[in-house]
């Protein structure tokens, strides 16, 4: 099976490349700079390029089994147009290719999920804090929504440093959540890879946290 991963430099996305290679799936890293992926391993090859470039983007999506995106604002007080132009971009390319399969990691926060959070947790890290990722996240889950694509987007909880667990927790019901929740990178990556091949949570949005 043949892997996709945009925003495959960032601490997320190294661990999902990581753990694919290391299942053995075949890798390509589309990244801005080719230094920002330490990771040498005969399953990966890593290509660099950006999000604008469409044709370069075109030649390594094609072919693909599945597209994952790990991308995310590099601010909290600007929108990010790359990231949502790019994603644009992306699963247009995917629907021109016949690539069906395409997994976002979105955010808690982020569209209806909003609503999951207590409040004065919501008003200051939704409506203040990430509120600008957040409305780029949101942007960007109702593309992928109304493409053709078997899409999955992933809404995780806080991203923190840490092993992976074993006592993930993730679901697509509506949800009232407690406080601020948490997760690590480690078992994010770890559920993205599941999801290449598991299509419990096909054309779903999906929340996890520990």
């Amino acid at each position: 099976m043949k892997i996709v991963v945009v925003g495959a430099s960032g601490k997320t996305g190294r661990l999902v490349i990581e753990e694919a290679v290391n299942t053995g799936y075949e890798v390509i890293a589309y990244v801005r700079t080719k230094e920002s992926v330490k990771l040498v391993h005969p399953n990966l090859t890593i290509v660099e390029g950006q999000l604008n470039e469409k044709d370069k983007l075109k030649t390594v999506l094609s072919g693909a089994d599945v597209c994952v995106s790990t991308l995310g604002g590099a601010s909290l007080t600007k929108h990010s147009r790359a990231l949502v132009e790019g994603i644009d971009v992306i699963v247009g390319l995917l629907e021109e290719l016949k690539v069906k399969r395409f997994i976002y990691m979105s955010s808690i926060g982020a569209g209806s999920s909003r609503y999951f959070m207590p409040q004065p947790f919501r008003f200051f890290i939704a409506d203040l804090l990430l509120r600008v990722p957040l409305a780029d996240h949101t942007k960007n889950e109702n593309r992928i929504m109304k493409s053709q694509l078997d899409w999955t987007i992933l809404r995780p909880g806080g991203l923190i440093d840490g092993a992976k667990s074993e006592t993930l927790k993730h679901g697509s019901e509506s949800l009232s959540m407690k406080g601020n929740q948490t997760i690590s990178r480690a078992s994010v990556a770890a559920f993205i890879v599941n999801q290449l091949t598991d299509k419990i949570y096909s054309k779903k949005c999906v929340w996890l946290m520990e």
